[in-house]
């Protein structure tokens, strides 16, 4: 929740750990057509970073707090952004724009991403982005329950069904962890961050702030932040900080999910919801799972077993058919 993850959200859900999005099309500015390389490249990018950024979480919780660590990747995130836009002339935010900024990035940050780094203590990477694949039906749900919201149809109601089945037979709560089943907490933690990530998503489209995108994500990465450190605190996070014993590569880590993951993959997620619909952009739900899934079982030798293949067809087609069916019935949000 790597990360989040507002723009108009996309209508297909929103990726795992991502700083915002809500800040893409708020600014008003109509930019040029990009030309097919470029959208390629973009889409790259957000295929692959993302999906990536479980492996680097996972890593870099082996030898680091869960919450420091999340907290200081989105503040050192958040402030480079924008001590950036400042330097390029950005006005300072109103008290209102750092208000509902913060707001956001606590659902999105602490809610969202805060408990899928927790998780991914107990839980493999690959696993967790396939339980975070059904964060598209935790956004149908919360559009639903906010005043003046959409009912989901027969169909949508069916995928959800069919989600959280999948999530039920991958996480197999019939078996010990010995067995093949996998930890419960860890699980639940995903699946709250799921929650919580689709309040700050929804909220976001309400929150009327006016703030520049690229702005409003620093602000939500910096309030985030905050409360990410606050629990950090009563957690007991800084008092179990052994710089000494934190590894090269969990270092590694940290600085991949602040450069890549945090702002470059963020940024072409904001570049792309403004070139392009939600319904494509919306198609790293499918693949950001088999990305992190690969890269689980190359580098961490996570297993690969008949119930994470069947587990994954069933969330990847509940996903595919909540984005099918929003994107048939709604046209793109328009750009204000």
């Amino acid at each position: 929740m790597n990360p989040a993850r507002d723009t108009t959200v996309p209508r297909g859900g929103l990726p795992a750990g991502k700083a915002s999005v809500a800040a893409a099309g708020t600014s008003g500015v109509q930019a040029p057509a990009p030309s097919r390389t470029a959208l390629v490249v973009a889409f790259a990018a957000i295929y692959l970073i993302w999906g990536s950024t479980y492996l680097g979480i996972r890593i870099a919780v082996e030898t680091m707090p869960p919450f420091l660590m999340a907290g200081a990747r989105f503040l050192t995130a958040g402030s480079l952004l924008f001590a950036f836009l400042r330097w390029r002339g950005a006005a300072w935010p109103t008290a209102h724009q750092w208000r509902a900024n913060a707001i956001i990035g606590t659902f999105l940050l602490f809610g969202g991403n805060g408990a899928v780094v927790w998780a991914e203590q107990f839980v493999p990477s690959g696993i967790t982005a396939l339980v975070i694949g059904i964060g598209p039906l935790f956004i149908v749900l919360t559009e639903w329950a906010w005043p003046g919201g959409t009912r989901p149809t027969a169909v949508t109601l069916a995928a959800l069904v069919l989600g959280f089945a999948g999530v039920t037979w991958l996480a197999a709560p019939w078996s010990s962890t010995a067995g093949g089943g996998l930890h419960l907490g860890g699980i639940g933690a995903i699946l709250l961050g799921c929650a919580s990530w689709g309040i700050g998503a929804i909220y976001s489209r309400h929150a009327k702030h006016g703030a520049d995108p690229f702005m409003a994500s620093a602000l939500q990465m910096l309030g985030g932040s905050a409360v990410l450190l606050v629990a950090a605190l009563a957690h007991g996070d800084f008092g179990r900080c052994d710089l000494e014993a934190i590894t090269p590569r969990a270092w590694g880590a940290f600085a991949y999910l602040i450069g890549a993951g945090s702002l470059v993959g963020f940024s072409t997620f904001v570049w792309l919801m403004k070139h392009s619909t939600p319904a494509r952009v919306a198609t790293y739900a499918y693949v950001n799972p088999v990305v992190a899934v690969f890269l689980g079982w190359l580098i961490l030798a996570e297993p690969i077993t008949p119930r994470t293949i069947v587990g994954s067809i069933i969330i990847v087609a509940a996903v595919a058919i909540i984005t099918t069916e929003k994107s048939r019935r709604a046209p793109a949000p328009e750009r204000k």
